[in-house]
């Protein structure tokens, strides 16, 4: 014979109280995701630190390579990523690109994990 011992829950309980507290929408997160994946290769955190730490605030293209150690073409990808995550904004003076981080961009980055 076998006993098992049932707790029988009405219909009407509900498991748990929701927390009234806002919850990230689906844009959001997705968007979110977007500068926390820039975020999430150290090359591009040691390429944002080059490049706030620069003269004004910014940084010419051809000085980032040497100091990662990468070839043209790896940075120039990850300077995309950047930009395209609103992190960095590039400015083009004669054959050169400039580099220098969005206002608030880091800051808003920062918000996004304390948000959470």
């Amino acid at each position: 014979m076998n006993t098992a011992l049932t707790i029988e829950t009405g219909t009407e309980q509900v498991c748990c109280e929701p927390s009234g507290r806002p919850v990230l929408n689906t844009a959001d997160a997705q968007e979110s995701a977007r500068i926390l994946k820039a975020l999430s290769d150290p090359n591009r955190l040691r390429l944002l630190s080059i490049v706030k730490a620069g003269d004004g605030g910014e940084a010419c293209v051809c000085d980032l390579t040497e100091p990662l150690d990468l070839g043209q073409p790896t940075v120039s990808h990850h300077l995309k990523i950047l930009v395209d995550a609103g992190l960095l904004e590039r400015e083009k003076r004669g054959t050169w690109a400039y580099y220098s981080v969005v206002p608030g961009a880091l800051e808003r980055a920062a918000l996004i994990i304390t948000g959470l």
